[in-house]
């Protein structure tokens, strides 16, 4: 059984970073992609950041592209979102995924398996 646990989420100002954690169990890391989706109040879930584990390609969405960075712990079986600039927009709770697919069709379309999520609060 596929589990994803994530960890990390909180309450920063403007301004400040983040770093989520996403620990994986139950299939073979390097045959996925992992990654993240968030959900805003009142908005869809939108894909965040995703990584191929086995060559470490990722995809990010426009969002977020030069504030975060998505990393692989391959010994853990753990992936990383180092979140920094954040902005009130980039409140949401941020759900962990993973499908054994490419970084980028993770994020945008097919999803095989989904975390608790953790809840990220950024205050202007």
């Amino acid at each position: 059984e596929v589990q994803l646990v994530e960890s990390g989420g909180g309450l920063v100002q403007a301004g400040g970073s983040l770093r989520l954690s996403c620990a994986a169990s139950g299939f073979i890391f390097d045959d996925y992609a992992v990654g993240w989706y968030r959900q805003a109040p009142g908005k869809e879930r939108e894909g965040v950041s995703c990584i191929r584990i086995s060559n470490g390609r990722a995809y990010q969405a426009d969002s977020v592209k030069g504030r975060f960075t998505i990393s692989s712990d391959n010994a853990k079986n753990t992936v990383y979102l180092q979140m920094n600039d954040l902005k009130p927009e980039d409140t949401a709770v941020y759900y962990c995924v993973a499908a054994p697919e490419y970084a980028e069709r993770l994020c945008t379309t097919q999803v095989d398996a989904w975390g608790q999520g953790t809840l990220v609060t950024v205050s202007s």
